[in-house]
């Protein structure tokens, strides 16, 4: 897929309702994850993203800063994500577990 054509997304569409459910594609554009919600505002807004699993059951929830996601609208209207981070990196990160 060409990322580079498609509609990025500006500050006031990060929404919650805008990028929950969102496919989040890394380095080889390989589908990595996808968004399962977002914490925080800001600078602060951290991106719970689900990795692996299979139709989101066994999936694990990771926290990354919204910083490191650069969300855009495809020529359907979907929004996903591109990230430099691969499938293998959010699997090594801590757990991401709700307070």
């Amino acid at each position: 897929m060409d990322h580079s054509k498609h509609a990025r997304l500006t500050v006031a569409e990060l929404t919650a309702g805008v990028l929950e459910g969102a496919t989040i594609y890394g380095p080889g554009d390989e589908k990595i994850g996808s968004v399962s919600h977002i914490h925080g505002a800001g600078a602060a807004t951290e991106i719970v993203v689900d990795v692996g699993g299979f139709l989101g059951i066994g999936a694990k929830p990771v926290s990354v800063p919204l910083a490191q996601l650069e969300f855009m609208r495809d020529d359907d209207g979907d929004v996903h994500a591109v990230t430099s981070w691969t499938k293998d990196q959010l699997k090594e990160m801590p757990e991401h577990v709700d307070r």
